[in-house]
């Protein structure tokens, strides 16, 4: 066969494998903003039936502290008052972030800047293991030692925000953690040894260099362990009381808005109002879920135009 026809068919093959890679590719990525725009509306169309079909006022909806879908008020309007579990939800939330940030930082530091070896071996195991360990496994143990533990210390039923920051904590650390490790070594060497050759000591180095730099990383890792923690379930239920009240202080029985969906939805009817408020908490967790990846995507850009 001729040499430039030889050519000429492999780049027309090589041509018909790019385009049926592609058309892949596109079916691919439809396929999943079909799936996430499939959900976000079936989660929509249940959650604001709850406004739209049942009358309640949403203002009512989020201001209120009384939740009892299945009894109405002297005037007839149902109780449905989602305050205690947003209260509940971003109490948890913000305080494992702040709890496991400087513990997060520090273990960073130390297995990029003090001890990589020793952070490689030793550490960098410890945290897959602990991302790897099931959340149930997370809340059992919370259970049995943590509530304890604070009912010993400070009295009450041992249940409440506390609690669940503890658990909460433990679950976020491996992800502030290996995000901010990630932001650390993204750090050009080259600032290190600026700094060093300015006659900076190694901890200005770190402190006013290698984490200045590091920041929006470290930022990003956090935001993405309060979505972590806003989200989850099951060990927050087992620890947190399941009370649909405002909490008092930090050992007082609450809710998360995750905790009474996954407590009430099997135990109503679809359509009903008990059924269309637990979606309108649902939908209240899908928008913080999106409002997080905001906040990630905002930080990002912030980082990159520093850079």
């Amino acid at each position: 066969m001729d040499p430039i026809k030889a050519a000429m068919l492999k780049r027309s093959r090589s041509a018909k494998l790019e385009q049926r890679g592609k058309l892949i590719s596109l079916f691919c990525i439809s396929l999943i903003v079909i799936v996430v725009a499939a959900i976000f509306f079936f989660v929509a169309s249940r959650g604001l039936a709850t406004f739209f079909d049942n009358k309640v006022n949403l203002w009512s909806f989020l201001s209120k502290s009384v939740w009892s879908p299945a009894v109405n008020d002297a005037h007839g309007n149902p109780q449905v008052g989602a305050l205690p579990m947003i209260v509940g939800s971003f109490g948890v939330t913000f305080l494992s972030a702040v709890v496991a940030t400087p513990f997060a930082v520090g273990a960073a530091i130390f297995m990029t800047e003090i001890s990589p070896k020793m952070g490689k071996k030793i550490l960098q195991p410890v945290i897959e293991l602990l991302v790897g360990i099931p959340s149930v496994v997370y809340g059992f143990i919370g259970l049995s030692v943590v509530v304890p533990a604070i009912r010993h210390v400070f009295g009450g039923t041992g249940f409440g925000i506390l609690a669940g920051t503890f658990v909460l904590f433990v679950m976020i650390l491996p992800t502030v953690t290996s995000m901010t490790v990630d932001a650390l070594n993204a750090v050009p060497r080259y600032y290190r040894e600026a700094s060093l050759a300015l006659g900076g000591t190694r901890w200005q180095t770190i402190s006013r260099v290698v984490l200045r730099a590091a920041m929006p990383g470290i930022l990003t890792g956090v935001v993405f362990g309060m979505a972590r923690a806003f989200g989850e379930a099951l060990a927050v239920q087992m620890v947190i009381g399941n009370a649909a009240l405002l909490p008092h202080n930090l050992i007082s029985p609450a809710s998360t808005l995750t905790s009474v969906l996954t407590s009430g939805i099997g135990n109503t009817v679809m359509g009903s109002l008990e059924n269309n408020a637990l979606w309108s908490l649902a939908l209240l967790l899908l928008l913080m879920s999106l409002a997080f990846n905001l906040v990630i995507r905002w930080i990002g850009k912030k980082g990159e135009m520093k850079r």
